[in-house]
């Protein structure tokens, strides 16, 4: 750029000739004076054609010829208050003219150039300062009108570089003006988010806080967080099973967890500080102290979540982890008065006693009641495994108290518990079906239980000698192993007796019938008919009539092959042991 204007000037000013008027006088040609005026001219217009300060003081270094016989050793810009050679040029100053220009300090002085006769550092001043040096020498002296025409070349310089800089000045007030205003409508923006969500913020406080007041649990949490989300929120127990659900959508039926994929998730979360995604869930866990007590979620299909949905959501599970803490210690208390009840119930207690404690835990012990004893072989029967028996009993309807031993897990329950129920939602519980449970006979009285527990533990026994040593046995479906197995006594003998025989002996008392002795040689004579009806004197049909009245009032079937094995030993056990007695 600087040569092409230097090409303007030097076509500007060369190759013009005097000429010569049609009919007129001759115009006098141009004195060296006149021309060197016109390229000051020329020059001054150029300077102030451009607003930069390098490019300015390049012009004036390229035409510094134009003023006399000079040539531009070097110029200077100030630049952070530092004097800096131009860029651009071909090579640097010497260090002398630079150590010499920095000495005059802003004043114009002599410099010594080697080869040069006259040399001259010349400060480029304006209303604001000095801008810089011009350093100009001469193989000769300059004249008078050679000083002049270069003093008049340095005013135009440096008023150019005053109008430079304060143009550049304009332009860095605008572009800094316009940096203030972005950053004050940042700021702004940045103020008016923050209200925003300190209004949110303060919003969900209030919220939760008079959820926490209320004392409203886990429904009110899913209520409020669906209330300020828009989003469907639960809750679900640390095993993946659904406690709650507030807004559209619910899976029905909720599907059956995956322990395994369960405790990966779990995990999973828990390496997390805050808020995890899985899938189309947006998490958090309930964990005060560390304990996992369950999964607070929102359902986000669409993935529309965003850092006010994650703060409730935070917020929601810090107010159900305190209420779940409370409800906990309220069940472990709880929990552990049921023990200790139910552990001085299985030793042997005082009925009045018993009576007023079960009733200050809210447990009817006047019913009757069964002894359940549950062991899982990949579970061993502490604490936790005890809270899952628990959950269990309570999820099939077991009213019960709850203990443990060693091995297993004891429920006095007020109930005759369900078949498969128990074992099923154990089943469920645990991932595994490897289980087996007890179950004693009826107890009637607080004094029974020690030996109800027995029983049960006689009826596990059982099972896990059984073919299928998984599932559920009842011991007053034992029949003959009642009274094979260890711990057998005289009242046991009599109660198995009772059981198969009772109606028969009731039948002979009211009757003065002898319908238990004719079984009896029935059985004694191998079931043949002839040699029973001989030995008991009585004619074969009386017989086939008696063993039908048997069948009949016992409800017993002889063909049957295990009631018929029941019968047979009972009969033996009523005629040897008991003495034939009613």
């Amino acid at each position: 750029m600087v040569g092409s204007r230097a090409h303007s000037l030097h076509h500007h000013s060369a190759g013009r000739h005097p000429t010569v008027s049609r009919g007129g006088p001759r115009r006098p040609a141009r004195t060296p004076a006149d021309h060197a005026l016109h390229e000051l001219a020329a020059l001054s217009c150029a300077l102030f054609g451009t607003p930069d300060e390098v490019e300015i003081l390049g012009l004036a270094m390229d035409h510094i010829a134009a003023a006399g016989p000079y040539s531009a050793e070097a110029g200077y810009l100030k630049v952070g208050g530092d004097l800096v050679p131009r860029p651009g040029d071909g090579q640097l100053p010497a260090s002398t003219v630079s150590r010499r220009v920095r000495e005059l300090a802003g004043q114009d002085g002599n410099v010594t150039v080697p080869g040069r006769r006259w040399g001259r550092a010349l400060g480029l001043r304006g209303l604001e300062g000095l801008h810089g040096y011009l350093v100009v020498t001469s193989r000769s002296r300059p004249t008078e009108a050679e000083r002049s025409l270069l003093a008049a070349l340095v005013r135009y310089t440096a008023a150019a570089l005053s109008v430079a800089s304060a143009h550049r000045r304009r332009c860095e007030d605008a572009l800094e003006l316009r940096r203030l205003k972005a950053e004050r409508t940042s700021l702004q923006r940045q103020l008016i988010s923050v209200v925003a969500e300190l209004g949110y913020e303060r919003a969900v406080h209030a919220l939760m806080a008079d959820v926490a007041a209320s004392g409203g649990g886990e429904e009110a949490v899913t209520r409020a967080l669906h209330r300020l989300t828009g989003l469907p929120a639960l809750v679900e127990d640390r095993f993946g099973r659904l406690r709650t659900w507030t807004g559209p959508g619910r899976p029905d039926p909720y599907p059956e967890p995956d322990p395994f994929r369960q405790d990966e998730m779990l995990h999973a979360a828990a390496r997390e500080a805050g808020a995890v995604r899985i899938k189309d869930r947006l998490i958090t866990l309930i964990r005060p102290h560390g304990d996992i007590l369950g999964v607070l979620a929102l359902v986000d299909t669409r993935d529309e979540a965003d850092e006010h949905t994650v703060l409730a959501l935070e917020h929601a599970a810090t107010s159900l982890a305190r209420e779940l803490a409370h409800l906990r210690n309220l069940a472990e208390v709880e929990l552990r008065l049921h023990r200790e009840l139910a552990d001085d119930l299985l030793a042997g207690t005082d009925e009045a006693s018993a009576y007023k404690r079960s009733e200050a835990v809210g447990h009817d012990l006047h019913r009757s009641h069964y002894v359940v004893v549950v062991q899982w072989s990949n579970r061993t029967a502490d604490d936790s495994f005890a809270q899952t028996v628990g959950r269990a009993a309570a999820a099939v309807g077991m009213r019960s108290l709850l203990t443990r031993r060693s091995d297993h897990v004891v429920l006095v329950a007020g109930d005759r518990p369900h078949a498969r129920a128990l074992y099923e939602a154990l089943a469920r519980e645990t991932g595994t079906r490897s289980g087996t449970i007890g179950v004693s006979g009826p107890c009637d009285s607080v004094g029974e239980i020690p030996h109800r527990y027995q029983e049960a533990q006689r009826a596990l026994e059982a099972r896990h000698h059984s073919r299928d040593r998984y599932g559920t046995t009842f011991f007053d479906e034992l029949g003959l192993y009642r009274i094979l197995g260890p711990g057998n006594d005289y009242r046991e003998l009599e109660s198995f007796v009772r059981e198969w025989l009772g109606q028969l002996i009731d039948y002979d008392s009211r009757h003065r019938a002898t319908m238990v002795e004719t079984l009896s040689g029935y059985f004694d004579c191998g079931g043949n008919y002839d040699e029973t009806a001989d030995s008991l004197a009585i004619h074969r049909s009386t017989l086939r009539y008696r063993l039908q009245r048997i069948r009949e009032i016992s409800g017993h079937d002889l063909a049957n092959v295990e009631d018929r094995l029941n019968l047979q030993v009972a009969t033996r056990v009523w005629k040897i042991m008991l003495g034939g007695t009613g």
